[in-house]
């Protein structure tokens, strides 16, 4: 399954889907909940730290990250579905942002704003003159 979640520490749950589908949708419980436990589960503790700080809903207060799909017809395709988004979730999570270098702006840069501003200055001075 994904690179680093075990197929054991997932859960998944059948419900049905939401919207439009006629009689099916009202029948058969095609969507799939996937739950997965971050505390529980065998991550390392920075990857799990990363997971439990995401931002929005998805993670509840139990530690406990739901994902929803139903975009499919079928269980199986939606299953496989929820696996690729937990996949790509913990994949983006695992990523260490590189620390920003400070930079400082070039000698040719910082004499083109001095220049503008100086055009500026002279537009707003030329303005002034005109009421007697």
């Amino acid at each position: 399954m994904a690179g680093r979640v075990r197929e054991e520490e997932l859960e998944f749950t059948a419900v049905r889907s939401q919207g439009p589908g006629g009689q099916n949708v009202n029948k058969v419980a095609t969507a799939v909940q996937l739950r997965f436990d971050i505390r529980a589960s065998s991550l390392p503790q920075a990857l799990k730290d990363a997971l439990l700080a995401l931002p929005g809903r998805r993670v509840n207060k139990d530690g406990v990250l739901v994902l929803k799909a139903q975009s499919a017809r079928t269980q199986e395709q939606n299953r496989a579905q929820a696996l690729e988004r937990l996949e790509a979730i913990v994949e983006e999570a695992a990523q260490v942002p590189k620390p920003r270098r400070p930079t400082k702006p070039t000698y040719g840069s910082r004499q083109r704003r001095l220049e503008g501003k100086a055009i500026r200055s002279q537009i707003k001075s030329a303005r002034r003159g005109g009421f007697e």
